[in-house]
């Protein structure tokens, strides 16, 4: 892992803060942006990773749990704990429960509408720091060329909604489930624009009434 003094400027969490907005942020991003620095030792991006960790498996733990983690003192702990009562108190969320993304299979239900579609979708779902779903959008439709689907078009509601990330999906009304030149073409074509615009594009989906592949796992996409 990278310490934090060898990442661009540009790509630190306050910076992204400032320049994106903190929904663009990771979980691990969110806490290295509170705690600031790290300790002799224990670099922040290291102590951050490890605190993710612990508030994935247990939730938010306490003062006395945090001072078990090695980089994070009183001070520190202080900190995070009174962060963690903050959001407690007063953060809202738009959705009360948000969808989360961490597996292909995760976006099947949003687009279940597409997989028996006899016209060509493709689809744009943007994301959050935090794997959560933003919005869901339809790009092009009954077009059988994917060189026309341009990544400006992929991206301009993605750079409206600040998302972190995105996820490409299209359907294959002949039923095949392999992606073709063109699939493959337009994929490096929206992660090459993905990596300059700083929103990742996560993955690119097939999807078919009979099933899905996705390029991520076929490692089409690095």
């Amino acid at each position: 892992m990278k310490r934090m003094r060898d990442i661009d400027s540009r790509d630190r969490p306050r910076e992204k803060i400032a320049k994106r907005g903190v929904d663009a942020l990771s979980d691990q991003e969110l806490i290295a942006a509170v705690i600031g620095r790290g300790t002799k030792g224990h670099d922040v991006r290291e102590i951050s990773a490890e605190l993710a960790e612990v508030i994935h498996r247990d939730k938010i733990p306490s003062y006395d749990d945090l001072l078990l983690i090695e980089g994070i003192g009183p001070s520190k702990a202080s900190v995070l704990v009174a962060s963690f009562e903050l959001a407690r108190r007063y953060g809202v969320r738009p959705d009360d429960n948000p969808i989360r993304i961490t597996h292909p299979q995760d976006v099947l239900p949003l687009v279940a509408d597409i997989r028996s579609r006899k016209q060509e979708y493709f689809l744009c779902i943007t994301l959050n720091g935090a794997g959560e779903v933003i919005e869901k959008r339809t790009i092009t439709m009954g077009i059988l060329n994917h060189s026309l689907v341009h990544p400006r078009e992929v991206f301009a509601d993605a750079i409206v909604d600040r998302a972190a990330s995105v996820i490409c999906v299209h359907n294959h009304p002949s039923g095949t489930l392999a992606a073709s030149e063109q699939d493959i073409r337009i994929t490096g074509q929206l992660t090459e624009a993905g990596r300059i615009l700083g929103i990742d594009l996560l993955d690119h989906l097939i999807v078919t009434k009979n099933g899905y592949i996705s390029m991520k796992e076929q490692g089409l996409i690095s």
